[in-house]
């Protein structure tokens, strides 16, 4: 029980600073200004170990690696953790595979938020900076989505096909996962 507590515990404070470090990364690659209520959260909760790295890992075009780098920092210090609570029984080596493949879900799973939350803003119809910056990032994932699935009655069903697909990816994630554990 101890185990399955410290383990959600983990998940939830790690989860949430390797998805702003993440979505810092992917905000600047989409060229999304941060003068909005999202990227000042994202700044909030990402600056204390960005800032430092960015003064050893520059940018690379659009591209902010210190962000990266955080967040798969972030990712290594939570299986680190669970590895020592577990009683350090099974290798070290893996701990760098699980936070791999742990950043890869935050990555999948953030998306999947964002599309849930521009779904339900695009049926509210509201004017607010969060809409549109919500909009921004989830379009480079429905573009191509968008090209390819009609709209049936009025309503794009792109959100959802992308939500299924994301979710495909995480139940493959998850599989390879627990196959780097066996």
């Amino acid at each position: 029980m101890f185990f399955q507590i410290a383990s959600f515990l983990l998940d939830v404070v790690g989860g949430l600073l390797t998805g702003a470090c993440l979505l810092r990364l992917y905000m600047q690659a989409q060229r999304v200004p941060f003068g909005n209520p999202i990227g000042r959260l994202v700044f909030a909760l990402s600056d204390w170990l960005v800032m430092p790295l960015r003064r050893i890992i520059p940018a690379t075009g659009r591209w902010d690696w210190s962000s990266f780098v955080a967040a798969l920092l972030i990712q290594l210090a939570q299986y680190l953790l669970l590895w020592l609570l577990l009683g350090a029984s099974a290798g070290l080596a893996w701990v760098p595979w699980l936070a791999l493949f742990g950043l890869a879900r935050v990555a999948v799973s953030g998306m999947m938020g964002l599309l849930i939350v521009a779904a339900v803003l695009s049926w509210v119809q509201t004017r607010s900076p969060i809409a549109d910056v919500v909009s921004r990032l989830c379009d480079p994932v429905l573009r191509p989505l968008r090209r390819v699935i009609p709209l049936l009655g009025g309503v794009d069903l792109s959100p959802l096909v992308a939500i299924v697909l994301l979710q495909v990816v995480m139940i493959v994630l998850g599989h390879l996962q627990g196959a780097v554990l066996m």
